[in-house]
């Protein structure tokens, strides 16, 4: 039997895992690498028409045309523009921004991450706790009737796309509202916080984010939830029918304890799995949720830079959501054999 490290994980899944996590990282961030190099475009000539935008002249321009191709490295062959590129990522050096010409792409993620982070984990923890509930609701026996047929209908909105959600729950509570009770906005159409408000860790400061965030957060939730109630469903019913719960109903039990300590405990491990998996998806649906809200997050970011043509941007955005894609899938393989054992065991008997 092989040792075992961190609780009582075997080494050799802790060390299977990683190596997983950075092939992935590679894999997904060499195709990020060579997407854009299959565009005509050259982001030289984008950065040089930025400097010439509104019909100005940009002197000496074929000089630096051929000092910004040095700059970023596109004199060089293929394979050392690779290097490089593998390089910068691992420093996490990303290059400059041709819309936002001299600014660091690595400055401009790092004031938006925050953002898409808060947003996203809010938006994933309340479907998540939201969508898990109603799925073992529908399954319990003791559930009311009425909610059995309330809960499905609730999910009509999963086949709407985010982008149509917070489109609607802005005409109906930041429009309509308005002109239902004749009063100011009932929330904010764009921004992440108040104009009038200094960002910092005060009470004001965390007040206006959540007041702003509230709308693109529910937008994403409301078509999300059906995810995490189907998948549920499913595993509840397959859990109800195991010899342990009917063991447990035949010693009489209380229903809610069997509920949560043998049929929701049980059930709940393949969608912690997909907790992680869905964090990717997730900042991919953001995108136009954000765009629309005027949300200083990575996927207004991510957007606009698409629009600008900023492949630096566009690398270094989609990059970062990659990594933290991979590191939510590597954190949970580590956290799943800490709660189920089984896995643990068999990890241990393979070795």
């Amino acid at each position: 039997m092989s040792g075992s490290s961190g609780g009582g994980i075997p080494k050799e899944y802790i060390i299977n895992r990683l190596i997983t996590f950075v092939i992935t990282v590679w894999i997904a961030a060499t195709l990020i690498w060579i997407i854009p190099r299959l565009s005509p475009v050259d982001p030289a000539e984008v950065m040089l028409g930025r400097m010439a935008s509104g019909g100005a002249f940009v002197e000496g321009s074929d000089q630096i045309l051929a000092q910004l191709r040095e700059r970023f490295g596109l004199n060089e062959p293929l394979w050392m523009q690779y290097l490089l590129y593998l390089r910068s990522i691992i420093t996490f050096d990303f290059g400059l921004s041709a819309a936002s010409f001299p600014t660091p792409v690595a400055a401009l993620i790092w004031q938006a991450l925050p953002w898409t982070i808060g947003l996203m984990l809010l938006s994933v923890i309340i479907t998540f706790i939201i969508g898990n509930a109603l799925g073992a609701f529908m399954v319990w026996e003791r559930t009311p009737r009425v909610w059995k047929v309330v809960i499905p209908s609730l999910m009509i909105f999963t086949a709407i796309p985010p982008i149509l959600s917070g489109l609607l729950l802005l005409y109906l509570f930041s429009i309509k509202m308005r002109q239902w009770t004749g009063n100011e906005f009932f929330f904010p159409l764009t921004g992440s916080y108040g104009l009038n408000v200094e960002p910092g860790w005060t009470l004001e400061f965390i007040q206006s984010v959540a007041y702003h965030g509230t709308l693109p957060a529910l937008s994403i939730i409301l078509v999300t939830f059906g995810f995490w109630t189907l998948g549920m469903r499913g595993l509840m019913i397959t859990v109800q029918g195991e010899d342990y719960v009917n063991l447990a109903k035949a010693k009489g039990l209380r229903p809610r304890y069997i509920l949560y300590k043998y049929m929701v405990r049980n059930a709940i491990l393949p969608q912690v799995t997909a907790f992680a998996l869905k964090i990717g998806l997730l900042v991919s649906g953001q995108i136009l949720v954000e765009r629309i809200f005027s949300y200083n997050g990575m996927g207004k970011l991510l957007y606009d830079a698409i629009l600008d043509q900023d492949f630096a941007v566009i690398q270094g955005v989609s990059f970062i959501i990659i990594l933290m894609t991979a590191a939510s899938v590597f954190i949970v393989d580590l956290i799943y054999p800490l709660i189920d054992p089984r896995i643990r065991q068999s990890t241990e008997k393979a070795a």
